[in-house]
């Protein structure tokens, strides 16, 4: 049997950028059962409301959605239960201490598949207000203005 190689992405927190600053990003392996690999090759996945915790000494992924599996049986699992993380010890340590001492939070950004293993990129990610989401859109959006008559002037159009 061939062996899967490169990544594969499931699933991706598009709005976990928009609504914290991600600080630090780890990769981490998950704990899953046969019907969750399936569901996830299907490609159904969600991370919206995804968070993880550290739990003794142990991080736990609560909140992803991976929905059952269609052909599944009575071996099925529960779409949201929550999921152990696989970190090294160091990992886990650095986690837990940033999160109880400057009050950040762990977020899933994308789960994906690398070389045939589930994996999930979690960060270390601070809560933006609601006036650092407009300023980052105006300046996302000046940027492009900016760009675009860039552009416009390279084709003389100006």
């Amino acid at each position: 049997m061939v062996k899967e190689q490169g990544r594969k992405l499931v699933a991706q927190n598009k709005k976990a950028r928009h609504d914290y600053h991600i600080e630090d990003t780890y990769e981490a392996g998950l704990v899953l059962t046969g019907t969750e690999v399936k569901s996830l090759r299907q490609g159904r996945a969600s991370l919206v409301d995804g968070f993880a915790e550290v739990h003794e000494r142990e991080v736990w992924l609560h909140g992803v959605h991976i929905p059952e599996y269609t052909q599944g049986t009575w071996t099925n699992h529960s779409a949201r239960r929550k999921r152990k993380l696989l970190l090294n010890r160091q990992e886990i340590d650095r986690i837990e201490s940033r999160v109880n001492e400057r009050g950040l939070t762990v977020v899933p950004l994308s789960l994906y598949f690398k070389d045939g293993r589930a994996k999930v990129e979690i960060a270390l990610a601070k809560g933006k207000k609601t006036w650092d989401k407009r300023q980052a859109l105006a300046e996302r959006q000046a940027n492009r203005e900016k760009e675009q008559a860039i552009g416009r002037r390279l084709k003389g159009m100006e």
